[in-house]
């Protein structure tokens, strides 16, 4: 099953066996347990729900305390519908993936707060020159004319970043199995310690 549950670390440089430096981010995947194993039959459709981190016990609810003290629990729906693991089992990093594979990655990416349309949008703000004086920064007209509203979908300030973020097409350059380490070549979204879903790209 190529799909795994793993925390983002730090980026780091990974070299090739021709000298060829890949810059790399470092995710923590620590062995997945498997809590539930759903069918079409039972329950409509094929899925298989992972578990990962540790939590206090007092911080579980009792009905999820049979399952394990985990802190994370994602729902993986392979895109064949049939599942091959059982409820029980462990997968860890060098089970799910090799070295060569190419995956997607979602997390949530950096909130940054209440941003305006400069950096929230990337606007150019207003000259620099000609008598400007308090309008550097600011997002200009928003529609004028003969409309008395806003049109939708309008880009103005508000608040940035905080969103789930997707990103196709990665490869995994390095596996250390000892330490429960995927190194993904490129950039991953989130902070350090974001939960990032890891899934083989079909």
């Amino acid at each position: 099953m190529k799909y795994i549950l793993a925390t983002k670390q730090h980026m780091t440089q990974v070299f090739d066996e021709n000298g060829v430096v890949h810059p790399a981010t470092v995710l923590a995947a620590a062995p997945n347990a498997v809590t539930q194993v759903k069918t079409v039959e039972k329950d409509g459709y094929a899925a298989v729900q992972l578990a990962s981190g540790d939590r206090k016990e007092y911080r579980v609810n009792k009905a999820q305390r049979p399952k394990g003290l985990f802190r994370h629990y994602r729902e993986y729906r392979p895109r064949d519908g049939e599942v091959s693991v059982q409820q029980g089992t462990e997968i860890t990093v060098a089970d799910a993936f090799a070295v060569g594979d190419v995956v997607t990655v979602s997390g949530i990416s950096k909130a940054k707060g209440f941003q305006g349309v400069v950096k929230r949008h990337g606007f150019h703000g207003g000259p620099a020159s000609h008598g400007q004086k308090h309008t550097a920064r600011s997002p200009g007209s928003i529609g004028g004319g003969l409309r008395n509203r806003v049109p939708k979908g309008m880009r103005m300030a508000g608040r940035t970043g905080g969103d789930t973020v997707t990103v196709k097409n990665l490869k995994v350059i390095h596996i250390d199995p000892e330490q429960h380490l995927l190194f993904v070549e490129g950039a991953v979204p989130g902070r350090r310690g974001t939960l990032i879903e890891v899934t083989a790209t079909q």
